[in-house]
């Protein structure tokens, strides 16, 4: 008969599973406490829950909400990075605490609903947020405004400038 304990975090993970937009499935053993303290930190600045679970709740968890391709992910040690807001968030902190150290190693990703082999991580975390997309968006909408409205004036400040000449030769 399954402890109470683990009932609960077993439908905390499935509520996880229900709203996360991506979750990384990392192995962390042989990091040290000061080590996995710096890694959570770096988790808590980016928004992203970080938590060690055992691989038969995940499982648990992840057929309850119809996810499949998990069982090759669930060997040994996991610990598992959840992302509500921004999917590549946790891709780019564990890449910015791989330059220091080996681990944490991405075992594999569920990005919304897809589920993609570890490898995969450096690809989302060179890509740029969704704050950056849309400020580059912005920047390319706006230029061509920009150039409409100077092509729109110019015809003005050239007739301005044509009167102010003849204006100084004048007097």
């Amino acid at each position: 008969m399954p402890n109470a304990k683990n009932i609960a975090q077993l439908s905390e993970l499935i509520e996880t599973f229900s709203k996360a937009k991506a979750v990384y499935f990392t192995s962390y053993h042989g990091l040290s406490v000061s080590d996995i303290t710096k890694l959570r930190n770096g988790f808590f600045k980016a928004n992203v829950d970080y938590r060690v679970a055992k691989n038969t709740l995940i499982k648990l968890a992840a057929k309850q909400n119809d996810i499949n391709g998990l069982d090759e992910v669930l060997k040994g040690s996991t610990a598992i990075a959840i992302a509500y807001d921004e999917p590549v968030a946790p891709a780019k902190v564990i890449k910015e605490f791989t330059k220091d150290n080996d681990l944490p190693t991405v075992k594999g990703i569920l990005f919304d609903g897809e589920f993609l082999p570890g490898e995969e991580f450096k690809k989302l975390a060179d890509m740029p947020s969704k704050e950056e997309l849309l400020s580059q968006l912005v920047a390319m909408l706006n230029s061509p405004l920009q150039k409409l409205v100077s092509t729109l004036n110019a015809p003005m400040q050239n007739t301005v400038g044509v009167l102010n000449s003849l204006k100084e030769q004048k007097s």
